[in-house]
């Protein structure tokens, strides 16, 4: 499935991109009841009466996890 101008590879790229983003919108309408990111058990919360603190720690490590497992995709695809 080659193409003369070369952009197949570009084009496979973006049809895995979309079947993932297909993937995780099912996975949004299907199971309303899994933990949103920001608000998982881990995330450092820390409130005071005039202010707070909050860092997302759990949920930088999941979106670090499934971008570096989006890429490895990408890469294993496009080869």
């Amino acid at each position: 499935m080659d193409v003369p101008g070369g952009n197949a590879g570009f084009g496979w790229t973006l049809v895995v991109i979309g079947l993932v983003l297909a993937g995780a919108g099912l996975i949004w309408v299907l199971a309303p009841g899994l933990p949103r990111l920001g608000r998982l058990p881990g995330d450092i919360a820390i409130e005071r009466e005039n202010g707070g603190f909050y860092f997302p720690i759990t949920s930088c490590i999941v979106v670090s996890v499934v971008l570096s497992l989006i890429a490895w995709l990408v890469r294993a695809v496009s080869r």
